[in-house]
């Protein structure tokens, strides 16, 4: 690749911080993709993107599967190909996407692990060493406001003050996409909540509006995160591995289980599709097909002439 052609790698990722807003570690892994796709198009001999055909993206995603990547890292990586090139589209450096058509090989979708609700109440109702000290009422703020409104890490570390409304119990979170959703916050959680406010004063400075912070006083790491929860979960022996996707299936799980209520449980994650709730929730077409004949009027009226 030329330099002109490299040029555009650094201002695709821009464009993703700035404009769309996606996660530091999702930025991360479309930049080694790219440099992947990089280093495949200099042994191909193309110079600049405008070179780049479907052909060129099969055999690159074809290379990989020989070398033993998995599907669902084919399918990453195709993904980040799909958005540079439409990034390249809308700068008029391309007049077509190449990678628009091509697809990965079919994945497995793995079920997500929950906890059921004894062992979440366990989890949340538990007292560790250090949970009164001012990071311990963070931690467990952390984790109520996880399991109470199903948010996912990204949405949680980028919470500002001015995002919860204790009065009115609801958090408003910026998803996927910078995409907007208001979300109920359960009573434990706003409890929870009310009580770190009261010590937040202590661990961050004047000014700070990241409504969660470090012992230093900064915006809280989604590492920093991954380590506390998996820490209070290990004084309790719970035997599972805790993180905190965790409380996101669990919230799913366990919402769709007494309301059966697809589309709502959609709404509150802020899935774009419902195919992804479907998997998060542990569905099947059997379930999915009962909720149609109960819901659908055609299916309703088919139901009582039969």
């Amino acid at each position: 690749m030329n330099a002109t052609a490299l040029d555009w790698l650094p201002r695709f990722l821009t464009h993703l911080a700035t404009e769309r807003r996606l996660a530091a570690h999702t930025s991360v892994n479309y930049r080694r993709d790219l440099q992947r796709f990089v280093a495949f198009c200099d042994r191909q001999g193309i110079a600049h993107w405008r070179d780049v055909d479907a052909g060129h993206v099969r055999a690159f995603a074809a290379a990989d599967f020989r070398a033993g990547q998995s599907p669902r890292s084919i399918q990453r990586r195709l993904s980040a190909l799909r958005s540079f090139f439409e990034y390249l589209l809308r700068e008029r450096v391309l007049v077509a996407n190449p990678a628009r058509g091509v697809q990965a090989p079919k994945a497995g979708r793995r079920l997500p692990e929950t906890l059921d609700v004894d062992r979440m109440a366990q989890l949340l109702d538990a007292e560790p060493p250090g949970a009164e000290t001012e990071l311990g009422v963070r931690d467990k703020a952390i984790m109520e406001l996880f399991y109470s409104s199903g948010l996912r890490l990204a949405e949680l570390i980028g919470l500002q003050l001015h995002d919860v409304d204790l009065r009115d119990r609801t958090v408003r979170v910026t998803g996927k996409g910078n995409k907007t959703r208001i979300v109920p916050l359960g009573r434990q959680a706003a409890q929870a909540l009310t009580k770190w406010l009261e010590q937040r004063p202590a661990m961050a400075p004047a000014g700070e509006r990241a409504l969660f912070v470090s012992r230093l006083g900064r915006p809280l790491s989604a590492r920093t995160v991954q380590v506390r929860v998996a820490q209070w979960a290990r004084h309790l022996g719970l035997g599972t591995r805790v993180h905190p996707h965790l409380f996101r299936h669990s919230f799913a799980t366990h919402l769709l289980e007494s309301s059966q209520d697809l589309r709502g449980v959609q709404e509150l994650l802020g899935h774009a599709n419902i195919s992804t709730t479907q998997v998060y929730t542990h569905l099947d077409f059997q379930h999915l097909a009962k909720i149609y004949d109960a819901a659908h009027p055609r299916a309703r009226r088919q139901a009582k002439k039969s």
